[in-house]
């Protein structure tokens, strides 16, 4: 996230969709919410399946795992969350 500090954004995401790959950083969105509106999120591809992703909510806890829309930036609804 640029302008947060000094240097480079330290994440290194996949934007394309059509090489998503279990283990890829992605940067997604939670809709459904207005608290959530335009905040983009990062996390860990689990699951990449034809037509949605699972997604890691937490780096530390393997357990939370959020259902996205497969696109170059996955939704997950707030419901998941």
């Amino acid at each position: 996230m640029q302008g947060m500090g000094a240097g480079d954004c330290p994440f290194e995401f996949n934007f394309d969709a059509v090489t998503f790959k279990v283990g890829d950083t992605v940067s997604y969105r939670i809709v459904g919410s207005p608290m959530f509106e335009d905040m983009p999120f990062a996390g860990e591809l689990l699951e990449v399946h034809e037509d949605h992703v699972v997604i890691a909510g937490d780096p530390n806890d393997r357990s939370v795992r959020y259902r996205g829309t497969r696109e170059n930036r996955p939704n997950v609804q707030a419901s998941e969350i």
